[in-house]
């Protein structure tokens, strides 16, 4: 189907992608919370391959398989605590794992930077599986599973994406970030912003999960979140002097060009809901 859909211009392969794999992904975390977990595990997973995979493009050599593995039994952990199956004290866990980094390091014989190969094993494992590991605290927010607030946060970024790229296109004169991103603009941004509020109106009217003026707390967190996450991507690529981080989604690049926005804004949306 990929290779189908690769046959059409950018922008009709970005809506064709985008369309699918919202609906998949919109369907999943409704459904249920175990569609969820699934669904979020493989984009989890497959963003992890793609962040070492790029790495090694640098030089780095990290810790992959050890890396990827250890994002994932974080992942994994925190859904299963926030549900209540495990106790949160096997948090602790996750400290002498990911510290067992450095023991493996000493086997490797001829390694000329290991202390930098092990900081990009980190990496990975802060910049993509912790943001992914914090939507189950959201998504469990009042002890049992909400795909609202999720779900409502996933159509506000997409908004914010969608209202961007299109502004961006049309009106885009005035650059937001030319240093690192040469083609985002202010009236991108702009575009974005307004389109994310529209969206987060219609989840505010719908779902009472959370109060209206979370609902836009959430957004401007997003808002922000999304500019920063694609500066913060782009500026991962271009020090590894790529155009996008893969080819798995046709107009979208791959899986990291497609939700570093959410990689940014997760910590923040939980940290918000935690405290306020």
């Amino acid at each position: 189907m990929t290779e189908h859909i690769k046959r059409y211009s950018n922008l009709t392969q970005r809506i064709i992608t985008g369309l699918v794999g919202a609906a998949m992904i919109i369907f999943s975390v409704a459904y249920s919370e175990w569609t969820y977990f699934t669904v979020f595990f493989l984009i989890c997973l497959l963003s992890l391959i793609e962040f070492y995979s790029l790495s090694g493009l640098d030089g780095m050599v990290p810790q992959k398989t050890f890396g990827t593995l250890c994002g994932m039994i974080i992942y994994s952990l925190s859904f299963f605590i926030e549900r209540g199956n495990v106790s949160y004290r096997y948090y602790f866990v996750v400290f002498p794992l990911v510290s067992c980094v450095y023991m493996i390091k000493l086997y490797k014989k001829v390694e000329r930077k290991p202390f930098t190969n092990i900081a990009y094993t980190f990496l990975g494992i802060f910049y993509v599986a912790v943001p992914f590991a914090l939507l189950h605290i959201a998504a469990f927010e009042n002890g049992a599973y909400n795909f609202e607030v999720i779900f409502g946060s996933l159509i506000i970024l997409w908004a914010t994406d969608t209202g961007a790229y299109f502004a961006g296109t049309l009106f885009g004169k005035r650059k937001l970030f030319e240093r690192i991103s040469p083609k985002k603009s202010w009236e991108g941004a702009i575009g974005g912003a307004v389109l994310a509020f529209a969206f987060a109106l219609l989840m505010a009217n719908y779902f009472h999960t959370l109060p209206f003026w979370q609902w836009m707390c959430i957004t401007s967190i997003i808002i922000v979140g999304g500019v920063y996450g694609d500066l913060v991507e782009s500026l991962l690529k271009r020090s590894i002097e790529i155009k996008d981080s893969g080819n798995s989604l046709p107009g979208h690049g791959g899986f990291l060009d497609r939700f570093d926005g959410l990689l940014i804004s997760a910590p923040f949306i939980v940290a918000f809901l935690e405290i306020f």
